[in-house]
C-alpha cells in the first residue's frame, strides 16, 4: 500500500470506529463492535479504489479482465476487486540494445551493440496488444539489426553508421507503431572487430598515409623542377641576371674574415679579359 493509500485508510478508519463508538454508546455495546469491524473494512475497500498517477503516467484500467478506460494523470478512483489498474510510464525510455555477432555482407564477422530510445503513446495498445513492450521492442530491434548489417559491407558499416542506424529506426518504428509505440532513435555504439582485422586495416591505413606523403612530396619536386627551369631559362636570355645572381650570393655570404670565396667566372669572360690584356701588352711594345 502506498503512503497516500494509507492515509486514506487511516482517515477513513477513524471516522468509522468514532462512528462505532457514537452508535455503541447511544444504542447498544455490540452494535459499536460490529460498526467497528465493517468501518475497518471499509476503510480499507476506500483506500485502495483511491489511486494517483504521476504526471508522466496513466493507467490502463481493466474491468474483469476487459479494457474499461485510461486515466491518468492526477487522482482517480477503480472499483476494488472489479478494476485493475496497470501504470505505465510515458516518457521517453532508455533501452540497451546487447552485443550481438553479426556477418556483414562481403563476410566479416562484427560485434555490434547500440541503444533505442522510445515512448508508449497509446498506452492502452502497449498493455493489450504485446505481453511485454519492452522486451518486444528490444527483440525486434536486435532482429532489424542483424538483417541491416547483413546487407551491408564493412566499408559502408564504418563510414554509413548514421545512415544505418536512421534505416534501422524506420524499419523499427513501422512495427512499434502497431504496439502504441514511438520510436524516438536507434543508435550504434560500438562496433568491434577481431583483432587480426583491426591489425590489417590498421596497416593499410598506414600505407595510406604512405602513398599520400610519396605522392605530395613527388608533386613538390616536379614543382621545384619547374622552377628551376623557369629560372634557367631566364637567365639563358638575360647575359646580367647570372651576374647579379652571383653578386647576390656573394653578398649573403656575410663580412665574416673566415669565409673564402671560390668565383666562378664564365670562360668568355675570361677570354675577353685575356684578349684586352694582349692587346695592352701589344700597346706598349710598339711604343
Amino acid at each position: 500500500m502506498k503512503a497516500v493509500n494509507f492515509l486514506f485508510f487511516i482517515i477513513f478508519l477513524a471516522i468509522g470506529e468514532f462512528i462505532a463508538v457514537m452508535l455503541g454508546a447511544a444504542v447498544h455495546p455490540a452494535l459499536g463492535g460490529v460498526v467497528g469491524v465493517l468501518a475497518f473494512f471499509l476503510a480499507l475497500l476506500l483506500a485502495i479504489a483511491i489511486k494517483i498517477a504521476y504526471q508522466w503516467e496513466r493507467a490502463v484500467i481493466l474491468r474483469l479482465g476487459k479494457y474499461s478506460s485510461t486515466k491518468g494523470p492526477g487522482l482517480f478512483f477503480i472499483i476494488p476487486v472489479l478494476d485493475t489498474a496497470i501504470f505505465v510510464d510515458t516518457r521517453i525510455l532508455t533501452m540497451d540494445i546487447p552485443a550481438q555477432q553479426v556477418i556483414t555482407k562481403d563476410n566479416v564477422p562484427v560485434s555490434i551493440n547500440g541503444v533505442v530510445y522510445f515512448r508508449v503513446t497509446k498506452v492502452e495498445d502497449a498493455i493489450i496488444k504485446v505481453q511485454n513492450y519492452r522486451v518486444a521492442m528490444i527483440q525486434y530491434a536486435l532482429t532489424v539489426l542483424r538483417d541491416v548489417i547483413g546487407e551491408m559491407t564493412l566499408d559502408e558499416l564504418l563510414s554509413q553508421r548514421e545512415r544505418i542506424s536512421e534505416q534501422i529506426g524506420r524499419a523499427v518504428e513501422a512495427r512499434a507503431t502497431a504496439w502504441g509505440l514511438d520510436v524516438d532513435t536507434i543508435k550504434l555504439q560500438d562496433i568491434d572487430m577481431p583483432e587480426e582485422l583491426k591489425k590489417m586495416m590498421s596497416r593499410q591505413a598506414s600505407a595510406e598515409r604512405e602513398k599520400r606523403a610519396t605522392i605530395t612530396k613527388a608533386e613538390g619536386d616536379k614543382e621545384a623542377a619547374l622552377n628551376l627551369s623557369a629560372a634557367a631559362k631566364t637567365m639563358a636570355e638575360s647575359p646580367g641576371a647570372m651576374q647579379l645572381r652571383t653578386l647576390q650570393t656573394i653578398d649573403g655570404l656575410g663580412p665574416t674574415a673566415s669565409n673564402t670565396v671560390i668565383m666562378a667566372i664564365p670562360l668568355d669572360i675570361m677570354e675577353a679579359v685575356q684578349s684586352i690584356s694582349l692587346l695592352k701588352k701589344k700597346e706598349l711594345n710598339k711604343q
